[in-house]
């Protein structure tokens, strides 16, 4: 019997570090009159969840929380990720082993709170798994074939086999001769069928794994790639996938992706 997803069943984490090397001061760019985290934390507060926290590095994020009515959390500021300062901030709240968490990042402005909702649902449905992701079907040749856009490769079951920034599933017969000589820069000439999938970098997990997750040793294929959650595969944990039929709407890393949000939520 499928289990529901009851109202206030879990928490949403935020983790906000004000250090950027690409757009500095990133948590606290302003996006309509509202900080970017603080409209990250209101469209978070859509969803089921019973709190939606920011864990901050920075007293700036939490004073710019508390005046829009956010509940902020004070974090280090050496933690080498946003799974560390969630760890913590778990701690701080006092959330049991068995607890649902959704980090939501930072620089997700548009995120759909359905999305948040559909994360957390599959991780209580799927009790095998250590964390639960998102994914949606690849519409353009040139994002398979972008390094920066993260696919990801699952079973039957919709758990994650591998996530990676080169195109995979990779079509054996889909490739250009031009490819072959090393005259294209991108390898396949259409996309395969079935669509690839983009990861969604939304997770969901159970607090007890997320205090484990910073104390096992980094994976090889982790550092290679530089996608944390292959560590999580390299220890044998499984991460079950939810296939949204839509792509979400842009985050924010670049200035020029800000002022792609700032446009989306004035029209």
């Amino acid at each position: 019997m499928r289990q529901t997803l009851p109202d206030g069943h879990f928490s949403v984490l935020i983790p906000a570090r004000m250090a950027s090397s690409r757009l500095p001061g990133k948590p606290l760019a302003d996006i309509a009159g509202l900080p970017m985290v603080v409209r990250v934390a209101h469209r978070a507060m859509l969803s089921k969840a019973a709190q939606v926290v920011v864990a901050a590095d920075d007293d700036r994020i939490v004073a710019a929380c508390a005046a829009h009515g956010v509940r902020a959390l004070l974090t280090r500021q050496d933690h080498v990720s946003g799974s560390d300062r969630l760890a913590e901030a778990c701690q701080l709240l006092g959330l049991g082993h068995e607890a649902v968490v959704v980090n939501v990042q930072g620089d997700e402005p548009l995120i759909e709170p359905a999305l948040i909702d559909q994360v957390a649902q599959l991780l209580i449905e799927r009790p095998e798994a250590s964390m639960s992701t998102a994914a949606h079907a690849i519409t353009l040749l040139a994002d398979f074939c972008n390094p920066n856009v993260v696919k990801v490769v699952t079973d039957a079951r919709q758990m994650a086999l591998y996530f990676s920034r080169a195109p995979i599933p990779w079509w054996r017969d889909g490739q250009s001769a031009a490819s072959h000589l090393g005259k294209n820069l991108e390898p396949f000439t259409q996309l395969p069928s079935p669509p690839p999938l983009r990861h969604v970098g939304i997770y969901a997990y159970r607090a007890g794994f997320l205090a484990q997750f910073p104390q096992l040793p980094p994976a090889p294929m982790e550092q290679l790639e530089s996608l944390e959650q292959l560590r999580a595969l390299w220890h044998g944990h499984r991460i079950a996938v939810y296939t949204t039929g839509q792509a979400p709407g842009p985050g924010v890393d670049t200035p020029e992706d800000l002022e792609r949000v700032r446009a989306a939520i004035r029209a």
